[in-house]
């Protein structure tokens, strides 16, 4: 299968409310469409975890961020431009996402993405992603395709043939949450 076709097949499945597991440019993901609310239902059966507990979303632009942040901070692009690994950012006033993806205080964990394949797959869905790491929640992140549980395989509705031969080390994404007074707090190194 071709990278375009699997971008194709992954698209057409998060369109009609489905789940696929897919790789980014961290771990491996369990993403949906970041605007369904049941698809996310979906998302965290899945990872047999609390939906108290938010998910990330990922976008392939600046311009997608802004669709779904109400007001992105100066320091939040000053923090894009000059990280050198992947980042997700909690940015405050959260829309035009599905409410069970959105933090009780009204944020949202999102990253834009410079991996070709979920740039691509971002661009191509013309949406934000869930993008959560492929495993039962309280067991390590799945680092590449082999190290995945069966059973997250057996849930999902997709699942991608891009980079599953992969054997690198790939770690999850830094986390800093920038809050309304301009404070900047590194969850995760």
């Amino acid at each position: 299968m071709t990278r375009e076709e699997d971008i194709k097949r992954a698209v057409e499945v998060m369109q009609q409310g489905g789940v696929i597991l897919y790789p980014t440019d961290t771990v491996w993901g369990i993403g949906c469409d970041a605007t369904n609310a049941e698809a996310v239902k979906k998302v965290y059966a899945i990872k047999q975890r609390d939906d108290s507990k938010a998910l990330i979303c990922l976008v392939d632009s600046d311009a997608r961020l802004q669709r779904y942040v109400r007001d992105v901070p100066d320091v939040a692009w000053q923090l894009i431009d000059c990280c050198d690994r992947p980042t997700t950012l909690i940015l405050d006033g959260a829309v035009n996402l599905a409410p069970n993806l959105i933090a009780d205080d009204g944020s949202i964990g999102i990253r834009i993405t410079q991996e070709p394949f979920s740039k691509e797959l971002c661009y191509r869905f013309q949406k934000a992603i869930v993008s959560t790491s492929a495993n039962i929640s309280g067991e390590p992140a799945a680092q590449n395709y082999r190290d995945i549980d069966p059973r997250i395989i057996e849930a999902v509705d997709y699942v991608c043939w891009s980079r599953r031969q992969e054997h690198q080390p790939h770690t999850p994404s830094s986390i800093i949450k920038l809050g309304r007074g301009g404070e900047v707090t590194i969850i995760r190194k």
